[in-house]
This record gives C-alpha cells, sequence and structure tokens, in this order.
C-alpha cells in the first residue's frame, strides 16, 4: 500500500504575459506538501473496483445507506418567491412555496444528467427527472454524497439517447461502510480539502476570463481604430460603432457576403431518398475556434446536399443559445469532408475569398457583441439572432494592405493569449482529476485522514 501525496499549486508568472491586473490575484506557495498514509491493515472488499478496503470497515450495498424516493412535478408549487430551490439534475433552476425533504440529502440522476450526485442541506423540491435519498442515521450525509460521487453511472445507465438509473439498480450498488466516526472525519476532510481544490480552480478560471477579456480587447481595437495610433478618424455613422479610421468603409454583411440559413432537424423524410453526413451545431462554433469533439451526423435529401454544405472560406456564425454564444463565429477550413450545418448556425459565405478571416475577427470583437446584444431576441436564458439582423451587421473595411497587416498583428497576439489560456484549462482540468483521486482514495480507505484535522 502505497502513500498518497498532495501536490502544491503551480506559483505562477505573469511577466511578459499580454498586459493584465497581475495582482488580482496572489501566487498559491504550499510551504509543505502532506503525505497521507495507509491505514495499518486491510482486508478484500469483494468489489474489483474499489480493491481492499481497512479492516474494521464494512461493504453495504446503497440501499443500506440511505432510502431513493422520486421527485415530483413542479408546476403545483412553482413561485418565483418561493422560499425552497427547485432542483433538477442540473442543479437549481427555480424556487417553491412547498418543499419535498427537509434536508440533508444526495439527489441523484433518474433520467438525463445521472452522474452528478448533488448534497443539499436544507429543505428543498426535486423534479420527477431526479431521486432525492432519506440518508439513514447510520451514514453521515456529507459521506453518503463523497461515496456516490465515486460511483462509475457508466456501468449502470441504460438507453442511449436519453440516460436514465433505475432505484433497483441503485439500490444494489457496493458502497464502503466505515464505523459513523470515521465517516465523520472523512467528509470533514473532504469538505476542507475540497474546499481549498475549488478554490483554486476557481481563481484560474478567474485569470481565463481576465484573459479572454483582455484578448477581446485588443482585437476590438485593432479591427475598429486599426494598428495606426495617429490615424485620423471620422464619425462611421453607427452609433454602437464609433469612430474609424478616416479613410475606412462601413458596409453591412449582406452586400460583401451571402448569409446562407443550415438544414433543420426532425423533418418527415420518410419514404424519400436519404443520405447521411455530418453537421456543426451551435455546439461546435465557438469564438475563434471549432470544437469537434463531438460531431452529430443528419439525414438529408441527396438534392439538398448542396444547399447546405460547407465551402472552405466560410464564416460560421451561430444563431442563438446562451448571450456568451449569439454570434461568435470562425472560419470553415474544411476540417471534415461533406459538413452540413444546423439551421442555428448561419454559414456566411463572402464574395471576395481573402474577407473571411477579417470577418470572423470582426464578429469577436466588443463592439460586434454589442451588436448581437441590441439585436438578439431575448428570452429566460437563451437570445437568437434571425437571418436578417445578421444581414444588417455593419463590419468596418480597411483597405487590403492594411487588413493584412492587422490580421497577421492579431495573429500574434491572439496566439501568446490562446498559449496562457489553454495552460491554465490544463491546470485547471489537473486540480479536477486530483478532486477526484482524492474523494475516491478518502472513501475507500486507500489513505488514512482520521488525524488530518
Amino acid at each position: 500500500m502505497s502513500s498518497y501525496s498532495i501536490p502544491g499549486a503551480v506559483e505562477e508568472s505573469l511577466t511578459g504575459e499580454p498586459p493584465v491586473v497581475q495582482e488580482c490575484f496572489p501566487t498559491y506557495k504550499h510551504a509543505e506538501t502532506q503525505v497521507m498514509k495507509p491505514y495499518p491493515k486491510y482486508k478484500d472488499s469483494g468489489v474489483e473496483w474499489i480493491g481492499e478496503v481497512p479492516e474494521g470497515w464494512e461493504m453495504k450495498r446503497l440501499r443500506y445507506h440511505a432510502k431513493i424516493c422520486n421527485g415530483h412535478d413542479h408546476k403545483k408549487v412553482w413561485d418565483e418567491n418561493g422560499k425552497y430551490p427547485i432542483i433538477g439534475t442540473g442543479g437549481i433552476f427555480g424556487r417553491a412555496n412547498d418543499y419535498l425533504h427537509p434536508g440533508p440529502s444526495v439527489i441523484l440522476g433518474r433520467k438525463g444528467t445521472i452522474d452528478k450526485p448533488q448534497f443539499h442541506e436544507n429543505a428543498f423540491w426535486s423534479v420527477d427527472t431526479a431521486y432525492y435519498t432519506d440518508i439513514f442515521p447510520n451514514t453521515n450525509p456529507k459521506f453518503f454524497f463523497y461515496l456516490c460521487s465515486t460511483i462509475n453511472f457508466d456501468l449502470y445507465k441504460y438507453g442511449s439517447a436519453v440516460p436514465s438509473m433505475t432505484q433497483e439498480v441503485l439500490n444494489q450498488i457496493e458502497l464502503t461502510a466505515p464505523p459513523l466516526a470515521e465517516q465523520t472525519a472523512i467528509a470533514t476532510y473532504l469538505d476542507r480539502k475540497t474546499a481549498e481544490i475549488d478554490k483554486l480552480i476557481a481563481n484560474k478560471e478567474r485569470l481565463i476570463e481576465l484573459y479572454e477579456e483582455e484578448k477581446t480587447s485588443v482585437i476590438n481595437q485593432a479591427v475598429t481604430k486599426g494598428l495606426d495610433p495617429d490615424a485620423e478618424m471620422k464619425d462611421s455613422g453607427v452609433e454602437w460603432l464609433g469612430e474609424i479610421p478616416k479613410h475606412w468603409e462601413v458596409k453591412r454583411l449582406k452586400h460583401i457576403s451571402q448569409v446562407r440559413q443550415g438544414v433543420t432537424k426532425g423533418r418527415n423524410l420518410s419514404e424519400k431518398k436519404t443520405i447521411e453526413l455530418p453537421y456543426l451545431r451551435v455546439a461546435n462554433v465557438q469564438d475563434g475556434y471549432l470544437d469537434l469533439s463531438k460531431i452529430k451526423t443528419i439525414s438529408i435529401l441527396e438534392h439538398e446536399v448542396d444547399r447546405f454544405s460547407l465551402r472552405i472560406g466560410d464564416v460560421l456564425m451561430n444563431e442563438g443559445g446562451d448571450n456568451d454564444k449569439l454570434g461568435r463565429g470562425t472560419v470553415w477550413n474544411g476540417e471534415i469532408a461533406n459538413c452540413l450545418h444546423q439551421n442555428h448556425v448561419f454559414s456566411v459565405r463572402p464574395f471576395c475569398s481573402n474577407s473571411s478571416q477579417w470577418i470572423a475577427l470582426w464578429t469577436r470583437s466588443a463592439t460586434a457583441k454589442i451588436f448581437f446584444f441590441l439585436h438578439g431576441k431575448q428570452t429566460t436564458n437563451l437570445a437568437s439572432l434571425s437571418s436578417s439582423s445578421i444581414k444588417e451587421l455593419s463590419i468596418p473595411i480597411s483597405p487590403k494592405e492594411e487588413q493584412t497587416a492587422i490580421l497577421s498583428y492579431l495573429d500574434q497576439k491572439t496566439a501568446g493569449f490562446d498559449t496562457i489560456i489553454s495552460k491554465f484549462k490544463k491546470q485547471i482540468n489537473l486540480f479536477k482529476e486530483y478532486r477526484t483521486a482524492l474523494i475516491s482514495e478518502a472513501v475507500t480507505g486507500k489513505i488514512d485522514v482520521r488525524d488530518a484535522g
């Protein structure tokens, strides 16, 4: 049985990196590395994925830790001024004037998001796509939460389109059952350590936000004012755009490109000759790049393929989603052969092929985002842009030689930002992996935290 080492956080140096308020977050220095020792003696748990557990620990099925209860429809208790939170598998999404359980309890997914247990200390209402639990007196509620966090739900789920879990399956899952005093000690230790890790993650995420804001500011300055600080300026004639260099023009998107709408999912194509092709969704189109990790396919009529196919040089722009997704775009460089785009992703096809990068950069500027916000149709959590609104987007156009210089400058500057942001994202992933491993090691007894304080 090997010891378990808790790594210190990596000290960051921002010297020489893009300008940002460096004093926002102190560097983290851990004066010493804490090494957690194993228990004196172990025995076989009888469960392959758990392995050995400390002597004196028991193994119990989940049903002996807690009773699983069904959530209920929330419509009758919905009250935006209600005292109690309404909880679904994705978290709190509303308020209620009544509650199902006084807490504490662990919420487990029944349909949809099934792999993210939630702990709630106080009274709540849970919806019918989630289970809540009555935790028995012989189980510490927070320890039970950490136990549930270690379950590999992929082994027990059913349904491919909508992952689901049954009470019967959940009840049979084998979990560790230390003496109650040890459960409490483990829960206390994990509360403290996970809070420290979460703070580190939050600080890194805030740094990413600052660098993203600075990157947007650099792009905005270059594509609206150019690189010459002494250039003579003029009123653009567009209120939200302000002044631009005197020798620049302003053109609407519809005058320099064709805005193409994508294929609609869910059409009735039965008994018609179709083919299956990959297509891009809003989730694939990020701010300045493509996320092609999860590409789906769609059935389409053969004669419609050309109409909805992407061409190299098309600028992809999102019709809707969260406000931060609205309008954001990037250039399609033919990453996937015979690829289509859905109706929530516009394909902007410039009349002049070398305008693609300029248009895509403009969609990432703070000024363009103002336009998207002003013209987007807002709902409670989402927003959307119509094709007619997109076509009216005003774009400042510089002479080609100057445009080339600006694009080259921004390639270099944004690459620097992206390198730093990527580094922070990798560190966040490492912290999250460590957090998961720490919880697993503690609740299965691989490390002894009883005297950790």
